[in-house]
């Protein structure tokens, strides 16, 4: 039985899409978690569908950029869980490079706002703490090739414990 304190988990999907000239696609997040900041795509799996992670980034992208996508399109390259994001909850979020590529920039939508940016531009914008100190590094890191598994205990806001628990 389910305690009413208990904190669930929140599972969703970031997707790192790229234009031909190697820019990134951030969405300026109209909605919580992270209003008003610059983050990839992603959202929420629809686990009352039994949707898996792949599902949701191929669903999510369709939905946000109308890019239709595969399975062979995505490489998962990391999952990351959150305890205690925002004081508000937990988070399962698994984080995938797409190789197509994105060849128009999206309509902006409820949503917000859309944008490419290069690389080195990203963390000059406005974008969540725990993306420039994780998400953003295991980007750099295993986009390409390789995945790795981390556990980050967010109660510090400002010092949050990183743990990656395995590479390959």
């Amino acid at each position: 039985m389910q305690d009413s304190n208990t904190k669930l988990y929140q599972v969703s999907t970031l997707i790192f899409l790229r234009d031909d000239q190697q820019r990134l696609l951030m969405l300026k997040r109209a909605r919580s978690p992270n209003k008003g900041k610059w983050s990839p795509i992603g959202g929420k799996l629809e686990m009352s569908m039994g949707e898996s992670p792949f599902e949701c980034a191929i669903r999510e992208t369709r939905e946000e950029t109308m890019l239709k996508i595969q399975e062979k399109d995505l490489h998962l390259f990391a999952c990351v869980t959150e305890k205690n994001y925002e004081n508000a909850g937990h988070w399962l979020m698994f984080l995938f490079d797409c190789k197509k590529k994105l060849g128009y920039l999206p309509k902006n939508t409820h949503e917000g706002d859309f944008c490419f940016f290069k690389r080195s531009q990203i963390e000059e914008n406005n974008i969540p703490k725990s993306d420039k100190l994780i998400v953003w590094p295991l980007y750099d890191q295993f986009s390409e090739k390789g995945f790795a598994s981390v556990n980050v205990d967010c109660i510090k806001i400002d010092e949050p414990k990183i743990n990656l628990e395995e590479v390959m």
